[in-house]
Formats: C-alpha cells, structure tokens, sequence
C-alpha cells in the first residue's frame, strides 16, 4: 500500500521534478526521500544497499551532510566513488554548524553537481532542508517565509526553530549591512 501510494505520488510529480520517473521510482525506498527541484533528490541516510537504486536512477553526485560517525559500519565515500558516482562530505552536526562559511560551500557543491543527477542527504533530510533554507536567504534574498516553505521540500523538520531564528537575524541585518543577495 505505501509503495503503492509512493508510486503515484512520484509520478504525480511535475514535469523535470526529475529526469524520468523511473529514477524517481528506484529511489522511492530510500528513507525521507523528496524529489524538491530538477535534477535533485534529498533523502536521509544512506545504507550500502543503497548503492544499485542510486546507479539505477542515474545519480551522478552525492553530497553528504552527515558525520563519518553517524554510520561507523559503512565507508559512504569509497563507495560512492567504487561506483562512480561523485562524493562529497560537508559534516553539519548540529545547528551550530549552520554557518555562513558552509552554507557557502554547500552552495559550491550544488553548483559544480550542475544539472547531473544529485542526491544530498543526512540521516533524515533535516539539515538538508536547513541548508537549502539558509542558502535560499543568504545567497538567493528570499524572504524568510519563502526559505523556509523551500527548506521543507528538501525536508526541514526538526532544526526549523533554529533556523527561523538565524533567518530572521540574517534578513533583518543590525549593523546596516545587508546580507548577500546576489541572484542566478
């Protein structure tokens, strides 16, 4: 039944969501998974037997912002990279890890993925959907509201008190400097 309604849902999905819905369909059993935007898919932790479902959907790039600590029994990494597929690890550990400076470097690692297929995950999308968010006002001038709406697609829960609060520091800057909106 849940694969069933998974199913419909990802097809249900809007056109270029991602790039055909039968790699949508290979990734549906992956946990916290979310289709947010073109060529993108955010999910939570990854497993080993993750592998072939990824190389099914075609993902060429795998962002991880999770600690090497969160899976002690599984080399993400030389995985990845065993499979051809493009790793890159920037650790958020917690919401004292949400930082201009890596927010910064997340941004970099999106934009060199391009439009290839790529998976950003943690153990459950949470900070994925933190970074998209602090992304979206930092670097894009979104409003707070509209940050947050966008880091829920990417699967902002949990860390959403912490983040709001770094939003609205971030768009009501004390000092007179504004915070960085440049656009592309």
């Amino acid at each position: 039944m849940i694969r069933t309604l998974m199913m419909s849902l990802l097809l249900a999905l809007p056109a270029g969501a991602f790039a055909d819905t039968s790699g949508a369909a290979a990734l549906a059993d992956l946990p916290h998974v979310s289709f947010p935007a073109p060529q993108r898919v955010a999910s939570g932790r990854l497993q080993a037997d993750d592998l072939p479902a990824l190389q099914r959907a075609g993902i060429r790039h795998v962002i991880d912002l999770s600690v090497d600590s969160e899976t002690p029994d599984f080399d993400e990494a030389d995985s990845m990279r065993a499979a051809g597929i493009d790793y890159h690890n920037l650790p958020i550990r917690n919401a004292a890890d949400l930082t201009r400076d890596n927010v910064v470097r997340f941004d970099q690692l999106l934009r060199d993925a391009g439009d290839q297929p790529t998976l950003v995950h943690c153990a459950s999308s949470n900070r994925v959907g933190a970074m998209i968010a602090l992304r979206a006002v930092l670097l894009e001038g979104k409003t707070v509201e509209s940050a947050l709406a966008e880091g829920r697609r990417w699967g902002l829960r949990g860390m959403e008190p912490a983040v709001r609060e770094q939003l609205q520091a971030m768009a009501t800057p004390s000092s007179g400097d504004a915070p960085d909106q440049t656009t592309d």
